[in-house]
């Protein structure tokens, strides 16, 4: 009789759930009755998902444990067909057989069928012994280098992105050349994914620095040189074809012919220093030298070439340098005026005394929001290296204090993201830039990236936008505020009128806008909503980051990319050891399936548990 009682208030508590499930449904008629008929029993499900949610679910499912029953811990893909089969369960456990029915509810198999058909739709091809897909975002050098565009699709890119905030349409046009024939090669179907840079909110640019390379050899703690400075000698418009360069001097084609491999060219640096560079090889157009010499290098600097079995000297020239790029030091307590002007920013300023000239000042890319912004709201600055609080907001203008900085000081650079997590900014939606580049997009890629979504309208936007267009273009809304995870679900039902459709989780700017320590849990949550719409997700943002660019994995981006894979598909960015990074995260990929589907944990069968041992060696890929 005690059990009874228990499985009575279970009992209760379900039925509860499945009555408010059926009203948020009817509640919602208006949003299902528009998506497309794919969606629509998808649409339903995410109704009945919120429904459950908003219940306190932790004692229900405590008592569930405790009687051996599922605690519906794993039910968002399938939220009705896993509350009537508790119910069934427990009323055969008090004697009444009957099992519970209702009509049009989404059943476990079909909902795996559901995520399974739009994840193939949007990220095409899966590959061979892995489930989740790859996307890699491509640097510019993938318009004219074919062979690595072709070396990505053979260790596993499923998808490209391309970014629309850089680059132009010849540029792009190129990059999607060059994965086409690499698909038409190899058989497969890499999709091309484009991102549409959006309203976002950035730095401007900085006054800049001098016409100069420095080049620096790697030395030990003591000073001394462990290793020369790798310096390509080459005409302007010819790169470094193995991207290892310390140092890059421009030299007019015709003058660099006269140097040869053994020669040694002298220079006086900026600072009247006597350096030297060696040269080592000739490679394509170019050459290689080596310094060991810590030197600053001007336009028009005069190298004098020294042959080894030859007398006398040639004479060449330092041709066009770019100007260094420069960055605006802060500290904590430092002012820094944010304004509307475009003109150049500069560091503070000082009188040879020492007293305080001017305050450091930057200009925005988007001054508009100076209108939605209030004093004492905080502001971010580069993936959150520097927090500020705003002391004064006008209406062209923001005085911030630097509340958070490195000792050293932080450099804060041109064209480096800003976030104003608690200010209710009013910019969104497509901007001009964005629908003259949808015109490209819509006629060459395979799926768009919208940035910043926030609400249902700026779907709206991109739809109608869409409609010019005879396309059957996928979309994939990126989540990177706290405005658009709190409106995903409206945001989702407007989207399901479109096919097929996915969510970014845009981790970078999403966990400035949230709070670091609000992060993982909204992480989750964006999981969880996704599945239970039958939605494919993209788990972006610094995946193996250090590999990718600097070749050496941190064990927690090792994890990171573990834990990815309960997502449809990983983004990594663009790195010198992209080819490295993509090779690991297959790898880890792979291997993780065998231990996890989506949030569902999996046992795999352990080698030798009898003899008191364990491994998962069998799955070794």
């Amino acid at each position: 009789m005690k059990n009874q009682g228990k499985l009575l208030d279970i009992s209760n508590q379900i039925e509860a759930i499945i009555n408010k499930a059926k009203i948020l449904q009817s509640d919602n008629d208006d949003f299902i009755s528009k998506v497309l008929p794919i969606y629509r029993e998808s649409a339903i499900n995410l109704t009945h998902y919120l429904a459950f949610r908003s219940f306190d679910i932790d004692d229900l499912q405590d008592k569930l444990r405790y009687m051996g029953l599922p605690n519906l811990a794993n039910i968002e893909a399938h939220v009705m067909k896993s509350l009537i089969t508790i119910k069934t369960i427990i009323n055969h456990f008090s004697g009444n057989k009957v099992v519970e029915k209702q009509k049009g509810i989404i059943s476990i198999k079909k909902s795996e069928k559901l995520i399974r058909k739009n994840t193939e739709r949007l990220f095409g091809y899966k590959s061979k012994k892995r489930r989740t897909r790859i996307m890699v975002t491509l640097p510019s050098t993938a318009a004219e280098d074919y062979s690595m565009v072709n070396r990505l699709i053979g260790l596993g890119m499923n998808s490209a992105r391309i970014n629309c905030a850089h680059d132009e349409p010849e540029v792009w046009a190129k990059m999607i050349a060059n994965i086409q024939r690499s698909n038409n090669a190899s058989q497969k179907n890499c999709k091309v994914m484009m991102d549409l840079g959006g309203p976002k909110l950035r730095t401007g640019s900085i006054k800049e620095g001098p016409k100069l390379i420095h080049i620096k050899p790697q030395r030990d703690q003591t000073g001394r040189v462990t290793k020369a400075a790798k310096i390509w000698i080459a005409p302007p418009d010819i790169l470094s074809p193995d991207k290892t360069a310390d140092a890059i001097i421009p030299i007019d084609e015709l003058l660099l012919n006269k140097i040869k491999r053994g020669n040694t060219i002298c220079f006086t640096d900026t600072r009247d220093k006597q350096c030297k560079i060696s040269i080592e090889k000739k490679q394509g157009k170019g050459k290689w030298g080596l310094c060991y010499d810590s030197a600053y290098i001007s336009t028009g600097t005069e190298l004098k070439i020294k042959r080894v079995k030859a007398s006398g000297e040639d004479k060449v020239y330092v041709g066009e340098l770019l100007p260094m790029e420069q960055f605006i030091t802060l500290f904590v307590g430092d002012k820094l005026f944010l304004h509307s002007d475009a003109k150049p920013g500069e560091s503070t300023l000082f009188n040879e005394e020492g007293e305080l000239m001017e305050y450091a000042h930057l200009s925005c890319t988007l001054p508009e929001i100076f209108k939605d912004v209030k004093k004492g709201e905080p502001i971010f600055f580069d993936d959150g290296k520097i927090e500020g609080i705003i002391e004064e907001a006008n209406s062209d203008s923001l005085t911030i204090n630097i509340v958070y900085a490195r000792t050293t000081g932080s450099k804060l650079r041109a064209d480096k993201g800003i976030n104003l997590p608690e200010s209710k900014l009013t910019v969104s939606g497509l901007t001009e830039k964005d629908k003259k580049d949808l015109e490209f997009v819509a006629l060459n890629a395979d799926t768009v990236n919208l940035s910043f979504v926030n609400d249902e309208n700026d779907v709206q936007q991109l739809m109608d936008e869409l409609i010019k267009y005879n396309t059957s273009l996928g979309i994939i809304l990126k989540i990177e505020t706290q405005k658009g995870f709190r409106n995903l679900p409206r945001i989702l039902l407007k989207a399901m009128q479109s096919y097929p459709i996915g969510v970014m989780i845009a981790r970078g700017d999403l966990a400035i806008e949230t709070g670091w320590k609000n992060f993982a849990s909204i992480q989750e949550e964006i999981l969880r909503i996704c599945e239970a719409g039958h939605i494919p997700d993209v788990w972006a943002t610094q995946v193996l980051e250090s590999l990718a660019k600097k070749g050496v994995p941190t064990r927690s981006e090792i994890t990171d990319a573990a834990m990815a894979q309960r997502a449809e598909c990983v983004m990594l960015n663009k790195g010198m050891y992209i080819d490295k990074a993509v090779k690991m995260l297959d790898k880890i990929l792979r291997r993780m399936q065998r231990f996890q589907r989506k949030k569902e944990n999996i046992l795999p069968k352990l080698s030798d548990p009898e003899k008191l041992t364990i491994s998962h060696d069998k799955y070794n890929v």
